[in-house]
């Protein structure tokens, strides 16, 4: 029987050297993330590990599983994970008897997707840039989300942030540009776990090679009527759309009287305003002999230069040169609309019946001659 108890007692002797004595401390450790996305934070508690008295807990000594160790002497930590995966995380943690006990926990580091974007070295203005996305992936194997900023020095939604713009959500997109130079934008790739990828493209843009010749242009304009003393008749066009004003020669001509010997003839007035230019003017009618019809007439010459013609230049399309040839600083006289006025201020009785003049007013025609010149911009190779 004592033998017995000898034995036992050498037991429980034994068992306190292995560690299993009453001051052995016990590890606990926790965090507030088990997942976070490559550069995330994750808090580490290890604050309820417990070493029974009269035994303290010393040292917390954390390893990351990165590479990364440290050792603290409280039980909270925070760690910065860089590296995708599964890392083990463990906290030993040790009384001031040297005692010690461990404790791990499990955090997936997801990685960011990878961005692969096929598009074209260089477009020219007016094409097209096809921007392919579909080669990007997920490391993990899970679904993507494309957002496309066509251009970083825009706000396309009007938002005041730069940032935030989606101007195509598809992993294939289509960018049409108008303008020569260099097109930056970006795309930013989101995984299902919220990892975020960005890449900043640029697209190349070069402008057109155009040759212009100046074509001109003789356009007759011809109106006719019959108007009573005191009416007047008025009509609208805009000689100049798509051309440059070089001339204009207009001449108003009423029809002969019955007795012309006898009375004096009618007189008409011609009137022309042109609002945008700024040109207003008139001209009354009146003839030089009893034989000719009378007439008035309106005529200006040189209302532009006449431009170089039969050269080449660079522009990002055939409509902005085209714009800009006709909107040339000095060179815009006649341009809109051309208001045309005719007046039959006096109509003498051409044949009196009992006092009565049978015919009070008369026959006119108008005949508007202009020379334009008509930009013709074509393409030519690079």
């Amino acid at each position: 029987m004592t033998l017995g108890i000898g034995a036992m007692l050498i037991l429980v002797s034994v068992a306190g050297c292995t560690g299993l004595s009453a001051t052995t401390p016990r590890a606990d450790i926790s965090a507030d993330l088990n997942e976070v996305n490559v550069g995330g934070t994750v808090n580490f508690d290890a604050r309820d590990s417990s070493s029974p008295d009269p035994t303290i807990i010393k040292d917390f000594i954390w390893d990351f599983d990165d590479g990364d160790t440290r050792t603290t002497k409280t039980g909270i930590v925070s760690h910065i994970f860089l590296t995708a995966g599964n890392h083990y995380v463990e906290v030993v943690v040790v009384n001031n008897k040297g005692e010690q006990d461990h404790a791990t926990i499990t955090i997936f580091v997801n990685s960011p997707p990878t961005i692969l974007i096929e598009s074209p070295s260089y477009v020219r203005t007016g094409e097209s840039a096809t921007l392919d996305a579909t080669d990007s992936f997920d490391p993990e194997g899970g679904p993507l989300e494309f957002i496309w900023d066509f251009n970083i020095g825009a706000d396309s939604n009007g938002d005041g942030d730069f940032q935030n713009d989606a101007d195509a959500t598809t992993s294939i997109t289509s960018l049409d540009i108008f303008e020569s130079g260099n097109r930056t934008g970006k795309l930013t790739v989101v995984d299902d776990k919220g990892g975020v990828s960005t890449e900043i493209w640029t697209v190349m843009v070069i402008t057109r090679n155009f040759h212009i010749v100046w074509e001109e242009q003789h356009v007759t304009i011809e109106r006719s009527g019959y108007l009573n003393q005191g009416d007047s008749i008025q009509f609208e066009h805009e000689p100049g759309a798509g051309a440059r004003m070089i001339q204009v020669n207009a001449t108003l001509t009423l029809a002969r009287d019955i007795l012309p010997i006898m009375w004096p003839e009618d007189n008409f007035t011609l009137s022309l305003s042109v609002p945008m230019t700024g040109w207003n003017t008139f001209s009354s009618t009146t003839h030089d002999n009893i034989t000719e019809n009378a007439t008035s007439s309106i005529e200006r010459s040189e209302m532009n230069d006449r431009p170089e013609s039969g050269y080449s230049t660079q522009a990002d399309s055939d409509e902005w040169l085209t714009y800009d040839l006709l909107n040339q600083a000095g060179q815009r006289f006649g341009q809109g609309t051309w208001i045309w006025t005719v007046t039959a201020d006096q109509c003498d009785p051409d044949f009196p019946v009992d006092g009565v003049d049978p015919d009070g007013g008369n026959d006119w025609k108008l005949v508007i001659e202009y020379i334009i010149l008509v930009p013709r911009v074509s393409e030519i190779g690079i």
